[in-house]
């Protein structure tokens, strides 16, 4: 158990932006008056800190990004889809590398001070996630928009720290509609650092990417990375919308910096599932053949280490044999764990079907078990 809980999370975790971030996210967005004094704690931790982050920075100078990699593997799907589940189960790959919490919450502290505040997060941070229980330490793989949001203003995750721009955050960086070619080139720019540092520091040669809001970027990420491979889930849409309800709900309250009713948190989970699902169909197509593999969560949970082994002969992602031992032990390791159980009343029956209906029916197929469709 750390010393602290989501519950009273003292500071927002801009703690971990550099300068230039931070200025930005906080001179164009405000704290409601309840958080100002939150803000004002967040703003001198991160002073603090930035005298660290300048020491990396000057670092950054002399780093050369690591040469001979391979274009990253990208685990795409609406949140609570399953694919922190389908990132651990690959991660166990030693080939991979990929973004871990430590990298996420501190992104300017990966080439120097990496010992140091990795073990104060770990005495800090609180050793499980506030809705699921899912395990929390420093070293596990972590969902990469943490740490982008940490490192340009250009993400859609600020939406934790300023629920009030929700919408604006949702069609600028979350389906790339209404950006500017100038947030365009540095959300690409710190994207690529971002994969290139987590590589460098591991050692690896692939990056394993988990993060939900590139279900929304297909197409800019093919532009960074044309032979990227992607593995696309969807999960039970009404499970997915009480899950993403419950869990963005209990996270925003220590995150937030403005206030954010329940009615327009629904809207807004109704509104960003619709928006990247319609992007992914819209931009699917520009993937390669042999590039994307699609499944349903379902069956993944029933049978994950077979699941793997399809998802290596259809991406070509490698000899499956030497790491099936790896795999089957972490599927075994979590084969007991309790999920959350959601009773779905005829008002979230009616809304999911009205407003994720394509969906629906796109989860109900009988064909989607096996990559590409039949």
């Amino acid at each position: 158990m750390g010393l602290l809980s989501f519950e009273n999370l003292p500071v927002n975790t801009l703690i971990g932006a550099d300068k230039a971030t931070f200025d930005k996210v906080t001179g164009t967005m405000k704290p409601d008056a309840p958080y100002v004094g939150k803000a004002r704690r967040t703003k001198w931790v991160h002073w603090i800190l930035d005298w660290f982050y300048r020491i990396n920075e000057r670092k950054m100078r002399n780093f050369t990004p690591p040469a001979d990699v391979e274009d990253p593997v990208f685990i795409i799907g609406h949140w609570r889809s399953g694919t922190t589940f389908v990132h651990n189960v690959l991660s166990k790959d030693p080939k991979f590398g990929y973004c871990t919490t430590y990298q996420t919450v501190f992104p300017h502290l990966m080439l120097w001070g990496r010992g140091f505040f990795r073990w104060v997060m770990k005495v800090v941070m609180p050793s499980h996630r506030p809705t699921d229980s899912l395990e929390l330490n420093p070293d596990q793989p972590q969902e990469e928009e943490f740490a982008l949001s940490n490192m340009t203003a250009c993400s859609y995750y600020h939406f934790w720290s300023y629920p009030k721009h929700t919408a604006e955050l949702r069609r600028k960086f979350l389906v790339m509609k209404d950006c500017t070619p100038e947030e365009m080139e540095e959300f690409k720019r710190e994207q690529k650092k971002l994969i290139d540092l987590a590589l460098a520091v591991s050692g690896k040669k692939q990056f394993l990417s988990k993060n939900p809001p590139h279900t929304g970027r297909v197409k800019e990420l093919l532009e960074m990375y044309p032979n990227a491979k992607f593995i696309y889930l969807i999960r039970n849409p009404y499970t997915v919308y009480k899950s993403t309800m419950s869990f963005v709900w209990n996270t925003i309250q220590s995150t937030k910096l403005q206030d954010i009713t329940r009615e327009e948190l629904e809207a807004e989970v109704m509104e960003s599932y619709k928006a990247i699902y319609d992007k992914y169909e819209e931009d699917k197509h520009l993937i390669p053949e042999g590039h994307l593999f699609e499944l349903r969560f379902e069956d993944f949970e029933k049978d994950p280490v077979g699941m793997a082994e399809k998802i290596y002969k259809s991406l070509n992602l490698g000899d499956f044999e030497s790491v099936r031992p790896l795999m089957a032990e972490y599927a075994v390791q979590k084969k007991g764990f309790r999920k959350n159980k959601y009773e779905y009343d005829e008002k979230t029956l009616a809304a999911v079907d009205a407003h994720w209906h394509k969906a629906v029916e796109q989860w109900s197929r009988t064909d989607l078990i096996q990559g590409q469709p039949e």
